[in-house]
């Protein structure tokens, strides 16, 4: 079930990202979505067989991957990119700490009233989105300049052909890393819990919970940073950064099988994902500015994401069982440190002013010094 649901998240991706690039609609678009989802969880507990599980997580699936790219659209078609990166960062220091009580609200109901309750709360906070979504004034957000289409200074008519996706070398080179970031992250936490589980099987679920928790918060500082000063100190030192924490991690699992210790390294998952997840917008809308194909570039490289993230675990599976756990996080490290490579060698700065326009052809110099 749970692979039909990521399956249907990856198709979705890039569709969900031209939607949003397309359409004026984006409040009407996170409304829909977000009933979909309510609607979804709430069939679960009502409808618990095989198939109407897959349906359901299947469109729950497809249908929130509506809501990364276009929060980032109405954010960008708000502030602008001058203030975007403020923006992304304060953005995702809610997400986050939105996700700790989240989880928090979440294991307390389950623990006082059964596990089913949870899909109702999820349900509710779902409905309380809807209320955030329609205070955002229609008339607030550039539907243009939230497609990356234009700023303050450039104006363009018309938007590039979508095979920027493919002519743009930097965005190539950053979904390459996006992948391998996520081919050597996603499966960390699951190991973490095999591990776990075999120390203490009663205490497995509940120290499952203390990391997922406590990473979240570790997010929220580091969020909040990108937002303040990764316009200063460079976006490839950030997203550098949080490469190099993951083989960093890797080996200092390997330290250790006390669940203290597990507990106390997946720490830095909240470091590398706090950085990650307030930088991916940026880098996108640096690399699409004034093409108009920002948010189908994000669906594309979150597609490349999810890919490395579904083979994480089938690449740290087959290394657990062939040589061990300690041998799959050293392998999970060694490949975060080979997109780290990557970056430093190949992803050029992306701070505003230290890329040329991508997708279309810069005008002559006589035309510029007519106008």
């Amino acid at each position: 079930m749970m692979s039909i649901a990521t399956v249907a998240g990856i198709v979705a991706q890039t569709p969900a990202g031209a939607l949003v690039d397309a359409t004026r609609a984006k409040r009407l678009v996170m409304v829909v979505a977000a009933i979909m989802v309510t609607l979804a969880s709430l069939s679960l507990p009502l409808f618990p067989g095989f198939v109407p599980v897959a349906i359901s997580q299947g469109i729950a699936q497809a249908a929130a991957v509506v809501f990364p790219p276009a929060i980032a659209a109405v954010s960008l078609g708000i502030f602008g990119h001058a203030a975007f990166t403020r923006r992304i960062g304060r953005n995702e220091t809610f997400n986050h700490a939105g996700n700790a009580v989240a989880a928090g609200l979440a294991g307390l109901s389950a623990y006082w009233f059964g596990p089913t309750v949870v899909f109702y709360l999820l349900s509710a906070m779902a409905i309380a989105s809807l209320v955030s979504i329609l205070a955002i004034p229609e008339r607030a957000i550039d539907h243009d300049l939230a497609r990356g289409l234009h700023d303050a200074d450039t104006r363009s008519e018309q938007p590039s052909g979508l095979a920027v996706l493919l002519t743009c070398r930097p965005l190539l080179v950053f979904a390459i890393c996006v992948l391998l970031f996520h081919l050597s992250n996603a499966a960390m936490l699951p190991l973490v819990g095999q591990k776990l589980a075999l120390q203490d099987k009663n205490m497995g679920t509940s120290l499952m919970s203390a990391c997922i928790v406590a990473a979240q918060v570790v997010m929220v500082p580091f969020a909040m940073l990108v937002g303040a000063r990764a316009d200063r100190w460079g976006h490839k030192r950030f997203f550098l950064a949080a490469l190099l924490i993951l083989p960093i991690r890797g080996a200092l699992y390997t330290l250790s099988d006390n669940p203290f210790w597990l507990v106390g390294v997946q720490l830095l998952d909240g470091v590398g994902a706090g950085i990650f997840g307030a930088l991916f917008p940026i880098i996108v809308a640096d690399l699409m500015r004034n093409t108009g194909r920002f948010n189908v570039a994000q669906g594309a490289v979150i597609t490349a994401q999810s890919i490395g993230a579904a083979l994480s675990t089938t690449l740290a599976g087959l290394v657990v069982v062939g040589a061990g756990y300690s041998a799959a996080f050293i392998t999970l490290g060694a490949v975060a440190a080979i997109g780290a490579i990557v970056c430093l060698v190949a992803l050029p700065e992306t701070r505003h002013g230290t890329l040329p326009p991508q997708g279309k052809t810069a005008p002559p110099t006589s035309a510029i010094a007519a106008e």
